[in-house]
């Protein structure tokens, strides 16, 4: 193992580490207290543990199991392995460190599933950084992909959350325990890819234009941006156009469109949201 795989392990071993414990924290001092299941097989290990008071991080490992063992079968058996470790190493920091040191927040529930959403998505970013999954439905989606890569995974997820989240309204006997859970799905999601994607979200912007060199000029004296000139031809018409592609920050779009308007008016834009850009005049590409 040369020097910079082990420093890579030791940063990997950190954040599932840490990831682990700030996941513990928002599932036990916050989510299980407002009697949410915001989802996934912690939210079904929540509701069991609702029902018969057994430990959340066992009930987690015991749901894992048999979508590991299909996984074995299915995908990688790296992937297997990383997930299955991570799970572990999750659910022992929630039942033997987090619930007996860290007291449970007991007030508004509106509270609770913001900052267990919150706080759950923080620690799934920094378990998710080091390549493993914490199990549950992010072993159900790689199974879709790979077997069914037509089919959603978004939307069959969404099913799944749905199935859970509407189980916990009749085990706690309360609709705003799904309510409280959407809340809490919602802000765990926007956390953590806020963490692992960035907040720098810019647009990718393509414009089929006959004048490529005016809006080029634009670009770089008005939003002191560069494009790419792609050569093109249409389809229908068989004409030779140009393609220019470009990225820029959202707050630039209107400059970027007027820009656009003022030279060809008949000029076609696609525009696509980017999570992060990376590159000269944005941010550097550096991993942590």
């Amino acid at each position: 193992m040369d020097f910079n795989s082990g420093k890579q392990h030791m940063k990997n071993i950190f954040c599932l580490v840490l990831g682990s414990v700030i996941f513990g924290i928002g599932t036990h001092c916050f989510v299980m207290p407002a009697n949410i299941a915001p989802g996934g097989a912690m939210g079904l290990a929540l509701i069991i543990n609702y029902l018969c008071r057994l430990p959340v991080g066992i009930l987690t490992i015991l749901l894992n199991i048999p979508l590991l063992v299909l996984a074995w079968f299915v995908l990688s058996k790296r992937f297997v392995i990383t997930t299955g470790m991570a799970c572990v190493v999750c659910s022992f920091v929630l039942d033997f460190f987090i619930s007996p040191l860290f007291p449970a927040y007991q007030g508004d529930r509106m509270v609770s599933s913001l900052f267990g959403g919150v706080l759950v998505g923080v620690g799934m970013a920094f378990i998710f950084m080091t390549g493993s999954t914490t199990g549950g439905t992010d072993i159900i989606g790689f199974i879709f992909q790979k077997k069914k890569p037509h089919i959603s995974i978004g939307k069959a997820l969404l099913m799944v959350d749905g199935i859970i989240l509407l189980l916990s309204i009749y085990v706690f006997q309360n609709v705003e325990a799904g309510l409280f859970g959407l809340i809490s799905l919602f802000a765990q999601t926007k956390v953590m890819d806020a963490i692992i994607y960035g907040n720098d979200i810019g647009s990718m912007v393509v414009i089929v234009t006959r004048y490529p060199e005016k809006i080029t000029e634009g670009i770089l004296v008005e939003l002191e941006r560069s494009a790419t000139v792609l050569d093109a031809k249409g389809a229908y018409t068989g004409a030779d156009v140009k393609v220019l592609l470009c990225s820029i920050r959202k707050s630039q779009f209107y400059k970027l469109k007027r820009i656009i308007y003022s030279v060809d008016p008949n000029a076609f834009i696609m525009v696509t949201e980017t999570t992060e850009v990376f590159g000269e005049g944005f941010k550097d590409i550096h991993m942590p």
